[in-house]
């Protein structure tokens, strides 16, 4: 399960920009299906001037491959980055399920280069542990 979290002041549409952000609506997904597994909220904050900020919202992310918002400054790029977290910046505002389906989709088939470097990754991972289970043969 992939876990993907999205800016959002409304759980419906990725709306939000990430520093100044009042929550996440957090999604584990595979190929079939989204279920959200958790909301963080945060108080409203001003967008510049508040660097502090930024270590709540990331440790709120903990587990998370990637976030989705409208922007994100340069300093919260790199400690995304540094956290294994893909920062995604949306151009416009776009709808929560319409992103999941997209997901749902470059899951299955591919299509989106840091998705398909996940799933490759789970998938080498599952194949050292059945290697592991079947035991060496020398």
């Amino acid at each position: 399960m992939l876990k993907v979290a999205f800016a959002t002041d409304d759980r419906v549409a990725v709306n939000q920009h990430f520093g100044a952000t009042e929550g996440f609506a957090i999604y584990a997904l595979d190929g079939e299906r989204a279920q959200l597994v958790q909301v963080a909220e945060f108080a409203a904050e001003a967008m510049d001037g508040n660097e502090g900020k930024l270590a709540e919202k990331i440790a709120a992310l903990s587990g998370c491959a990637a976030v989705y918002c409208l922007a994100v400054g340069g300093s919260a790029v790199r400690q995304l980055l540094a956290g294994g977290i893909q920062p995604i910046r949306m151009d416009e505002e776009a709808s929560i399920e319409s992103l999941l389906a997209v997901l749902r989709k470059a899951i299955r088939e591919g299509g989106i280069p840091w998705v398909d470097k996940l799933v490759k990754r789970e998938g080498d991972a599952a194949r050292f542990d059945r290697m592991a289970e079947e035991g060496w043969q020398e």
